[in-house]
């Protein structure tokens, strides 16, 4: 007979972070091709494709970033 696995705390829940879809920088092609490869997968119903390309646009060289 094995022993049962216990845990001193209870697991940590992450809160579920919707804040929306990240807007396109006005004249920047790179944000317009990205912002329309976003809709072409919202609209196949790939999620996963449309969440990839918020994440790259997020991180498109033009937002503000902190200095270490």
């Amino acid at each position: 007979m094995t022993n049962p696995t216990t845990y001193s705390n209870p697991p940590v829940e992450l809160p579920l972070r919707l804040e929306g879809d990240p807007h396109p920088v006005p004249g920047c092609d790179v944000c317009e091709a990205l912002s329309a490869e976003r809709s072409d997968a919202r609209t196949t119903g790939n999620m996963s494709k449309v969440s990839d390309v918020n994440v790259e646009l997020r991180n498109h060289p033009h937002r503000k970033r902190r200095r270490a």
